[in-house]
C-alpha cells in the first residue's frame, strides 16, 4: 500500500507572529505548513508544486491576497483559499467569497475554526 503524500498548506502574510503561529497549529495538527511573508516571495520559491490550500492575508505589500489568487487562478492553479484579515469590510468579505473562497476568517480568529476551514478546501481540492 502506497501513502499519498501529505497535502500542503501554504500560508502567506506579512506578520511573521502570524505565520509562525498559524505554521505551528497546522503543524500540530498534523498538516504540512509552508510560510511566506509576501505573494512574491511564493511566487519566488516557485511555491509547492500543489499546495492544497492557500492561506491568504487579504492585505500584503505588493500583490495582496486576491491578486496572487487571482493570478494564479487565471494560470491554471485552482487551488482553494481561506483568506484571513483583521479588515471587518463586509464588501471586501463579500467580494472574496463570491470569487470561491473557501472562507473569511476575522484576525484574531479560533484555531478550530482555521483548522475547519482548511479541513473544507480540501474536500473541494
Amino acid at each position: 500500500m502506497t501513502s499519498q503524500p501529505p497535502h500542503t498548506v501554504v500560508v502567506i502574510d506579512d506578520d511573521e507572529s502570524v505565520c509562525r503561529a498559524v505554521g505551528r497549529l497546522l503543524r500540530s495538527a498534523g498538516h504540512c505548513a509552508r510560510t511566506f511573508g509576501s505573494a512574491e516571495e511564493f511566487l519566488q520559491a516557485g511555491g509547492p508544486s500543489v499546495p492544497s490550500c492557500l492561506i491568504l492575508d487579504v492585505h500584503l505589500p505588493g500583490l495582496s491576497g486576491p491578486q496572487l489568487w487571482a493570478q494564479l487562478k487565471s494560470e491554471g492553479r485552482l487551488i482553494p483559499a481561506v483568506y484571513i484579515s483583521a479588515d471587518s469590510d463586509s464588501r471586501l468579505r463579500d467580494a472574496a467569497m463570491r470569487a470561491g473562497a473557501i472562507a473569511f476568517l476575522l484576525k484574531p480568529f479560533d484555531d478550530q475554526e482555521l483548522l475547519d476551514a482548511v479541513a473544507k478546501a480540501w474536500r473541494a481540492a
